[in-house]
């Protein structure tokens, strides 16, 4: 079976196809054209086209533009593409025509000869099932790839990111809790500040995360718009007229979400700007993360050279040659993942801003970097959450030794005996090595029980 081949032909003559594959003659084309890079074409794509390809079908059959056999055989056809039991007949690079055109005809092939397959007919003829006038049917790879990616990004996130930030954002709210009443010293310009509770220090972040999931719904809200009935240039042409409101109807009763026809298909098609502000909600939630993780990393720094305000869960050896070492192996895998998105968004917002007259001609790369940046935040901020936050504990012996010793208390001084007097206790102490109160003692600047009335770290948060 291996080494025989089948003939099919497309409009540019015959290509040799191995007979057990079910693509045709231009997938094959783009298999020897496009020999570039690993990166294939995500299965999030292939399961999308799936679903546009059979509401597709549906809204046809709904026109009365397609036999109702024919309908069936590729509906059918594209339920196995949904199921990714089909996944092996795409092969397709990433790095290929900028329109998506090769994977939406590597769908449109694998579903004719699948649904000839069903009716009885012999693989590669195109009979009964043809891939451009009945799979393809009221479609343009140009109005059916920016659809395919709007699903396969809304789906992705619907399914992994959110609920990855929702599991974040449960266990934020549980330090919050535990650690209200743990008072450590501030930092600002890495050095010494006025104190505040660790349960502040992480509302922070929570108020972060919470803003950035804000911020993704907000951009997702987009995404519910569809190219789908702009055929070619956003005028519809071989279109039926309503073709997009019907096949809008079919696919939101095939997923979770809801669609509507975009209200201009000519953006739709000639611009991704919603798939850039999507990538720009991805980039900040890695903003936020490498925030947080920074923090993490320098409050376990140590356990004896470093802040040592934080404990970190061991879950691996840290080194091949210091025995009894903790490494933040989950927080640096975070910052990695952060490091790739906040890449990645650049790509896309480059590829964004290179649309030629009607159509954009980056979609593949936008499609590719968006989805790798929404699987990889999901796994990470997972991971992170279970294998390392959840397992963070406060050092509290380090962290009320390390606010007793702050000069930075002296700051309540500042509104009784003024900023400068305030400022020459500090200044003593640290030079001679003594506590603020030995020094404002010997200074004779405030007598010691105004000084112990006054510098109370759980009065100055």
């Amino acid at each position: 079976m291996k080494n025989k081949k089948r003939t099919e032909f497309d409009t540019l003559g015959s290509k040799k196809i191995e007979i057990d594959r079910l693509w045709g003659a231009q997938t094959q084309r783009s298999l020897e054209n496009f020999k570039i890079g690993i990166e294939k074409m995500p299965f999030e794509i292939i399961k999308s086209i799936g679903l546009q390809k059979k509401a597709a079908a549906q809204a046809n059959l709904h026109f009365k533009i397609i036999d109702k056999k024919i309908a069936s055989a590729i509906i059918s056809a594209c339920n196995k593409i949904i199921k990714l039991q089909l996944i092996r007949e795409f092969p397709l690079s990433v790095w290929q025509t900028g329109s998506g055109t090769q994977t939406n005809m590597n769908a449109n092939e694998v579903i004719s000869n699948y649904a000839t397959k069903i009716l009885g007919g012999k693989i590669g003829t195109k009979k009964p099932v043809h891939p451009n006038d009945h799979v393809n049917l009221s479609q343009s790879s140009n109005d059916t790839f920016p659809t395919v990616m709007h699903i396969a990004i809304n789906e992705l996130s619907d399914t992994k990111l959110i609920p990855a930030l929702d599991n974040l954002i449960s266990e934020l709210k549980t330090k919050i809790k535990k650690y209200k009443k743990i008072i450590r010293i501030g930092r600002t310009h890495m050095q010494d500040a006025t104190p505040l509770t660790l349960g502040q220090q992480f509302s922070g972040y929570l108020f972060q995360i919470n803003n950035c999931k804000k911020r993704l719904l907000e951009a997702k809200k987009e995404l519910s718009f569809l190219a789908q009935g702009g055929t070619a240039v956003g005028t519809g042409i071989n279109a039926p007229k309503k073709f997009d409101k019907i096949f809008c109807k079919y696919l939101s009763k095939l997923t979770k979400n809801k669609y509507y026809p975009s209200p201009n298909k000519f953006e739709a098609i000639s611009s991704h700007d919603s798939l850039v502000n999507f990538s720009g909600s991805l980039n900040s939630i890695a903003v936020a993360l490498l925030k947080i993780s920074n923090d993490l990393r320098l409050l376990s720094s140590g356990p004896r050279a470093g802040l040592n305000e934080l404990t970190i869960p061991t879950n691996e050896p840290g080194s091949s040659i210091m025995p009894g070492k903790t490494n933040p192996t989950q927080i640096e895998a975070l910052s990695m993942v952060c490091n790739q998105v906040i890449g990645n968004n650049l790509t896309v917002t480059i590829s964004g801003s290179q649309g030629h007259f009607e159509l954009n001609t980056y979609k593949p790369v936008i499609a590719y970097n968006i989805i790798q940046s929404a699987n990889l935040l999901s796994d990470s901020i997972k991971s992170f959450t279970s294998k390392c936050l959840k397992g963070v504990k406060p050092n509290k012996k380090v962290i009320e030794q390390n606010l007793n010793n702050s000069l930075m208390l002296i700051t309540a001084l500042n509104n009784h005996i003024g900023y400068d007097k305030s400022a020459t206790i500090a200044k003593k102490a640290f030079k001679e090595n003594l506590s603020l109160k030995q020094a404002a003692l010997k200074l004779k600047l405030i007598d010691e029980k105004k000084f112990n009335q006054l510098i109370n770290p759980k009065k100055m948060i």
